[in-house]
């Protein structure tokens, strides 16, 4: 952990917005996708949102569909997850994840230390 650094968490009000960054610190090569997933206290860490390495695809759970919008900068291994409408189940640690390629049918995980994400009156 650690390749990936992640910036933007904080307390929200229900209703509010935040913006999370993620930038990678060390070269990936092969990049197949980026991403942010999220792990509540007692939860499993589950996919947020995630955006294939020429941003022409995005992929959103379910609950934040709507709501939050992934973006990629074109060339550069950064990403940013806008989250709108934030809901007191939206409180987690939301952690950056970035995919490469390491054999055929295989990838390799990239991770963040977590930022945390607090949405509450």
């Amino acid at each position: 952990q650690g390749q990936l650094v992640e910036s933007g968490g904080g307390l929200v009000q229900p209703g509010g917005s935040l913006t999370l960054s993620c930038a990678a610190s060390v070269r990936i090569y092969s990049l197949l996708s980026m991403g942010w997933y999220r792990q509540a206290p007692g939860n499993q860490r589950e996919l947020v949102a995630d955006i294939t390495s020429d941003g022409d695809s995005t992929n959103y759970a379910d609950s934040v569909k709507g709501r939050f919008t992934i973006t990629k900068e074109n060339g550069k291994n950064r990403v940013y997850l806008q989250m709108n409408s934030l809901k007191p189940e939206d409180t987690a640690v939301y952690y950056c994840n970035a995919k490469s390629f390491w054999s055929v049918g295989q990838s390799r995980d990239w991770w963040g230390q977590g930022t945390q994400v607090t949405v509450s009156s």
